[in-house]
């Protein structure tokens, strides 16, 4: 007998959740009041990665704190009012931080990460999606020649023990590879596995086509009304009450709201960002995201032009938006990548799903039965989405999971 569930929230991750399962027969209705890939899915740089495999950790050296502190950073800026309510999580994000405990991070994550492309790459093949991916890697650009170096040798052992394509590029090859950028870098870092997107959002929307080409039911509804119901769950969705045996909340930033009614306190905030499409001004087209890492900004090439990303702003999700963190990057980048004029008719503002040891929620919900969590992603979302699908989808079925499921359990907390 065939087996339905209801996955709550139509981004990147829970669409790779909702065809997974649809893949291996169940009935599944994926619920959302936006369409898919319009929230947090539809801004970011667009890498599918497969050689971040350190997290972004709290910094550990008191220059990089204050620099921080003094709240004049393109690549992390905080809203006074908002930081009270995100200390307990910065403490512990922090202490999460350590050498060894980021070390153990990292091994925590490397399975997710090493399986993301080849993940990707089977739906783009099964939703026809080939023209919106392409095969460049992305560019660590530097600088500072000192800084350079010493990241250099650092990435090639990384490389080295994780099996990963880079190249190191002077100044004069990083040129030839990228002919738009002007002087400035002392170097960079090209990572060649990964892939760049050049429309985030019109992935997850082909994603979505094939899951309803296949039989699934995408309806508009409130996360929030769900509830159990016997041994099942319910939602409420403007096609009626929907009815299944089992639930997926993968709401992104939105998920601990609703994982809190049914007492799971799970420490997940938001890192806002921000992005901008800009005109080219003649140069050669760029190819590849680049990421300026002084200055904390991406730039990456897209379908509606060069996208402009911003670094972490740290605000709750009810504040406005600020334009000072995309302006400071936009004085920065405008030279080096010769951005003309802004396209979109505002910045757009994104949350990214954070716990404080860098690791997603993915696994049961330990005290009710057919819930399951699928959120937590951070800076990593569009990669990991449908390797999260697969490994939720592993799970569901009874299946021990092509790798183990412990560091990501919700319990941990």
């Amino acid at each position: 007998m065939a087996q339905d569930v209801i996955v709550l929230g139509a981004g990147i991750v829970g669409v790779s959740v909702a065809l997974h399962l649809q893949q291996r027969g169940w009935q599944v209705t994926l619920v959302d009041r936006r369409a898919p890939g319009e929230a947090t899915s539809f801004g970011n740089a667009g890498l599918i990665e497969a050689s971040s495999v350190v997290p972004y950790a709290f910094p550990r050296d008191l220059r990089t704190v204050f620099k921080f502190a003094m709240n004049r950073s393109t690549a992390l800026r905080y809203d006074l009012r908002s930081l009270p309510a995100y200390g307990p999580w910065l403490a512990r994000y922090w202490w999460e931080s350590a050498p060894a405990r980021l070390a153990a991070a990292a091994r925590d994550m490397l399975p997710l990460i090493r399986n993301s492309v080849a993940e990707h790459e089977t739906l783009i093949a099964r939703a026809g999606l080939s023209d919106l991916v392409r095969p460049t890697g992305w560019l660590e650009a530097y600088r500072s020649r000192e800084q350079f170096e010493r990241e250099a040798s650092d990435a090639a052992r990384i490389a080295s023990e994780h099996g990963l394509g880079m190249k190191a590029l002077d100044a004069a090859a990083l040129h030839r590879l990228e002919g738009s950028l002007a002087d400035g870098y002392a170097g960079a870092i090209h990572w060649t596995d990964p892939r760049s997107v050049i429309d985030p959002g019109a992935l997850t929307k082909g994603y979505a086509a094939l899951f309803e080409r296949q039989g699934g039911r995408i309806l508009s509804g409130d996360a929030a009304t769900l509830q159990q119901s016997g041994s099942g769950w319910r939602v409420m969705t403007s096609s009626g009450l929907v009815e299944a045996q089992a639930a997926v909340i993968a709401l992104g930033v939105w998920s601990g709201d609703l994982a809190r009614k049914f007492g799971y306190r799970i420490p997940l905030v938001a890192k806002r960002g921000y992005h901008m499409h800009y005109a080219g001004d003649g140069r050669v087209a760029l190819s590849r995201p680049v990421v300026d890492i002084e200055n904390g900004y991406v730039v990456a090439p897209m379908r509606r032009g060069l996208r402009l990303t911003t670094g972490v702003e740290l605000a709750s999700r009810n504040r406005p938006p600020s334009p000072v963190q995309l302006e400071r990057a936009e004085r920065i980048a405008r030279p080096m990548f010769g951005l003309g004029a802004r396209i979109d008719d505002a910045p757009w503002l994104g949350m990214r799903p954070c716990t404080p040891d860098m690791r997603p929620v993915i696994g049961p919900a330990d005290r009710h039965p057919g819930l399951w969590f699928a959120f937590g992603h951070a800076h990593h979302g569009l990669t990991l989405g449908p390797v999260t699908g697969r490994l939720l989808s592993e799970l569901m079925d009874g299946e021990a999971g092509f790798t183990s499921p412990h560091p990501y359990r919700a319990g941990r907390f």
